[in-house]
């Protein structure tokens, strides 16, 4: 019987950051509500240990820039947005 470890994460993050450090993705879903689901190959069952090192790195850093600057553009989009409504 072939039972392969797996690890899963629903963080896009922390998925990003366990590709880097070599494991396999198996696949990647979403659910009914629009949350994902990454699942990984983890023969090793490194993915919880490695989740917790992306919270002490420097690509948890970056991860939270890219979210703010997201939120940035898009309540700059919501501006623009109820302006043009409001001229029109």
């Amino acid at each position: 019987m072939n039972s392969m470890k797996t690890f899963e994460t629903s963080d896009i993050g922390v998925a990003a950051y366990v590709m880097m450090k070599g494991l396999k993705l198996q696949s990647a879903t979403r659910d009914g509500r629009g949350r994902f689901k990454f699942v990984f190959e983890d023969p090793n069952n490194e993915g919880s240990i490695l989740s917790v090192d992306f919270v002490n790195s420097e690509a948890a850093l970056f991860d939270a820039h890219i979210k703010n600057l997201k939120n940035i553009l898009y309540k700059s989009w919501q501006n623009i947005s109820s302006t043009i409504l409001i001229r029109e």
